[in-house]
This record gives structure tokens, sequence and C-alpha cells, in this order.
């Protein structure tokens, strides 16, 4: 469970902690409203126009606010089962289904006597009710904050009974207000001035919303509290024009508490959609970067099977041919045995290959690290020019061979040096074809580079390396070749680095490419380059 609910921090206001930037904004917007009140407190019983339509028009835009507002917290509850959140949202369903009979009910505004059934108190009965309903939504979410509704099973059920008592509660309200207008006590001795009653009602409605910011203060932890902070600064303002500043209906007070509960109204929205958004933007961002993880995982993936593909070719096929030439000497008479021997031998040894192929390519494309030993290479040289041979031979090749008998071994991986030789081998074989007319030299030498390093070259006579791929030829999937995969250079360069070397090409001034890796002659056994 508490594995769920820290997954949901980053999803819902009523639980993603506040930051810096939030707390700031949220502190900016309620100086300035408060900054609001006092500017407006010495000018609020100043008389204006009196105009109905604006009532009207105020409390229906807040009708719409309040509703939207509602479900989308109880679309937050359903997910976390907060009691607060559920009195919060069905707070705000109640001051959105309150102001439709208060607004028919404000004299002027729609019918010249508000309700047809009611009479001069009852516009300010339901607008006390509406007031008295959103102060105890703000002291009831303050006093249940932080109360996961863990034990709630349905919470369509829950969701449910909350509106169905809302819309109970409104409907009852607005029966008393309309029909015991007679019988009520009396708020207002005219159209325009409030009785004593009203001022001591709003003084209530104002203590009780002063409590409740000063619990949403100190039990703010989340967005939603930081909110619902400047929600309860904003809400002050209504009841301090009337009961502190005697203000009366139509008065530069009335008119300013009006548009402060309209302020109270959508700053929630405001956040909901603002966050909501936000979070939007930040789902997206998530949903792109998996995108591309996953394509990464699958070029990886594909990067290896090429590569496997690439590398056991040629045992492959070696021990394909082997084992056609072991059938031709049987078919002679008599059979040619020590030919036959000879090719199975081969066959044997291809197969060995091609198992520390494996083992090779498994170290190269994960973060172990592959056992390390002492090797000479100009004897790796050897070996891999000895599996290409009937290869060069084929294609006309002719191999100098220039080998520094006095290098000293180096810590290494015998199968993946050799991969690194033979492909550049097989890269020369495959540039050098196409030449007709000319002939076809590879050249292969090693010797030592500076006190500390080897180095070992393949130079050949083909066509050259073009400029415009020079800078990247060893990257991955990039190929000079045409149904080339561009896997063999790439596959060369982390082989080279991994043994803390370094590999280059360049194309030679009298046609041709030189292939040469750099090797140290102590290479420590430590960290790995990266997989590909």
């Amino acid at each position: 469970m508490n594995n769920q609910l820290n997954e949901l921090d980053e999803v819902l206001l009523a639980r993603q902690p506040a930051t810096s930037r939030q707390r700031g904004a949220a502190l900016f917007v309620a100086v300035i409203l408060l900054g609001a009140l006092g500017a407006l407190a010495p000018f609020s019983t100043i008389s204006l126009q009196q105009s109905p339509a604006f009532v009207t028009s105020i409390e229906f835009t807040i009708f719409v606010i309040d509703l939207i507002t509602s479900v989308l917290l109880f679309v937050q509850f359903s997910i976390y089962r907060s009691r607060a959140l559920l009195a919060l949202a069905s707070g705000y369903l109640f001051t959105a289904l309150v102001v439709i009979p208060h607004a028919l009910s404000f004299p002027g505004a729609l019918i010249q006597s508000g309700l047809a059934a009611g009479g001069l108190q009852s516009t300010a009965w339901l607008f006390i009710a509406w007031h008295t309903g959103f102060s105890m939504t703000l002291l009831g979410y303050a006093l249940l904050r932080g109360g996961e509704c863990t034990n709630v099973q349905h919470v369509s059920a829950a969701i449910g009974w909350s509106v169905a008592i809302v819309i109970t509660l409104v409907c009852g309200v607005t029966w008393v207000a309309v029909v015991g207008d007679k019988l009520l006590p009396r708020f207002y001795l005219d159209n325009l001035h409030p009785g004593w009653l009203v001022r001591y009602i709003s003084t209530s409605i104002l203590l009780v919303r002063a409590i409740a910011l000063a619990l949403l203060w100190t039990r703010r932890r989340s967005v939603l509290d930081e909110w619902l902070v400047v929600v309860a600064c904003a809400a002050l303002a209504q009841p301090a024009f009337t009961a502190l500043l005697g203000a009366h209906r139509f008065s530069l007070g009335f008119y300013a508490g009006r548009t402060f509960s309209l302020v109270t109204s959508a700053i929630l929205l405001v956040v909901l959609l603002v966050e909501m958004t936000r979070l939007y933007e930040r789902l997206a961002h998530s949903n792109a970067m998996l995108r591309r993880e996953r394509n990464s995982k699958l070029m990886n993936l594909d990067a290896l099977v090429a590569s496997i593909s690439h590398e056991v070719r040629q045992p492959l096929s070696a021990i394909a041919m082997n084992g056609e030439a072991a059938l031709e000497f049987l078919k002679l008479s008599p059979p040619d045995i020590e030919e036959v021997r000879s090719a199975l031998t081969a066959i044997v040894d291809d197969s060995h290959r091609t198992s520390d192929i494996f083992t090779s390519i498994r170290a190269l494309f994960t973060q172990s690290n592959a056992k390390k030993k002492l090797i000479d290479i100009n004897e790796v040289i050897l070996g891999g020019l000895r599996m290409l041979q009937k290869e060069l031979k084929h294609y006309g090749v002719e191999t100098n061979v220039e080998l520094n008998s006095e290098l000293p071994r180096i810590m290494g991986h015998e199968t993946q040096l050799q991969e690194v030789l033979i492909n550049l081998v097989q890269n020369a074989i495959e540039a050098m074809a196409i030449n007709t007319d000319r002939s076809r030299v590879l050249r292969i030498r090693t010797e030592t580079h500076g006190s500390d390093e080897i180095a070992v070259s393949v130079e050949d006579s083909g066509p050259g390396i073009d400029r415009e791929k020079a800078g990247s030829i060893f990257d991955t999937f990039v190929t000079t070749k045409a149904g080339g995969m561009g896997l063999g250079l790439a596959i060369c360069r982390i082989i080279i680095e991994r043994h803390e070397g370094r590999i280059s090409a360049s194309s030679n001034t009298k046609g041709g490419a030189t292939f040469q890796f750099i090797l140290p002659i102590k290479t420590a056994i430590g960290s790995m380059a990266p997989p590909l």
C-alpha cells in the first residue's frame, strides 16, 4: 500500500509535495489578494449603481467553475481515497448547486421580486447557507487532512451517496428559504440594507474561515494544501466586507465581495488545470523517453544478432568448405586419408573458434570482464591469416607480412583481437575485389609505438576511404559497402577500446587504405567500456 501511495505522489495534487516555486507562487497570490482587500476596505461603504445582472453573471460563472472543480476532485478521490478529498469535492458541489437558487432569488436579477414564492429574506438565507457550507468545507478538509480512506471499498458508492446528500441538502435549504420566508429571522431591513443579524452571522463565518486558514497553514504538505491556503485567504473577503466594514447591497464592498467569491471559486480550478497540464507534459515526456529506451534496446538486440551473424559467418563457411573438401577426398580411389584428416582437423578448429566467438561476443555486449591473458600479437595475426588463407587465395591477394619478432606480450583477449584482424583483412579483401586493373596486395606489419605501446597496421591496395565518411567509419551502422551492416568496424573499435587502445583509418597517397590499431604493452584488467 505504501508503494502505491508513493507512486501517487507524482500524479495527485493531494499527494504531490509542493516545490519551493509552487510555494512561492501561492504566497505571492495570497499577498496580492490580502493587499487588494486592505486597499478596498476604506471605500467599502461607497454606494454604486445597482446592477442585479452583475450578480447573476458572477454566480452562474461560479456555478460552472465549482461544478467542474468538484468533478475533478471526485476523480482525485477515486484514485486516492482520502476523506478530506471527499469532503472538499462535496463542498464544491454544494456551492455550485446552491448559487443557482440564490441567483434566481436575487431581487431584480431575473424577475422583479426573486423566486415567485420567495420573499425579502429568501436571498439572504440562501447566501448564508452558501457561505456557511463553503466555510465548513474548508474546516472539514483541514480537520480531515492526512486521513487516507483505506477502508472504503466501494468508491463509486461513496461518491454517489455524497452527491445524493448534497443535492438533498441544497433542495432542503432552498425549500426552507423560500417557503419559510415569513417565519425566518429577518436578515434584511429592505432590499439594500442588512440588519444586525447578518453582521453577527457574517462574523461567525469569518471566524470559521480564519480557523480553517490557520489549520490549513499548519497542516499543509501538498500542492493542494498550499493553494487551499490561498483559497481561504480569498474567502475571508466576503464576510469581512459585511461583518467588519458595513458594506450593503450595491456598495463597493458588495461588488468587491462578489468578485472575491469568483476568485475564491476559480483559484483551485486554475491550479488543477495547470498542474494537470504539467502532469500531462511530464507523462508525454516520460512516454517518449520509454519509447526511445525501447527502441535503443531493440537496436542493441538487433546489433547483437547482426554481430553474431557477422562474426560466425566466416568460420561456418570454412567448416562447410572443409566438409565438402573432405567428402571429395573420400571419393578418390584410394581415398586421400591425409587430406581428409587435414580437412576434419580444420573443421574441429573452426568449430572451436565458433564457440570462442560466441563467448567473445557475450563479453563484448555485457558489463562483465572476460578473462584476459598474456598473448603474442604476432601469433594472433598469423592464426587469423591461416583462417583466411583460402579466401585470400580465392581473390588472388598477395600477402606481405612484416612482424616485429621482438614485440613484448600484452594482456588481452586473444579471440577478440583475432576478430579485429579478421574483420580488417576481410574488409581489405572486399575493397580490393573491385580492382580489375591493378594488383591486390595486402600488407600487415607490427611495430613498437613509443616506449609502451605496439602498433598493428593493415594496408590494402583498394580504392581508399571516402573523405565524407572517414570521420564516422567506426560508428555503429555506418558502412561503405552495399549490403553491409555497419557493424564490423564498430565492433573493432569497441574491442580495441576495451583493451585501452585506439584505432584509426586513413587513405594512402598512392591509393588504398591503412587501418591501424595501437595497444598498450601492459593492459590493466579493470574497467570495461560500456556495451554497444
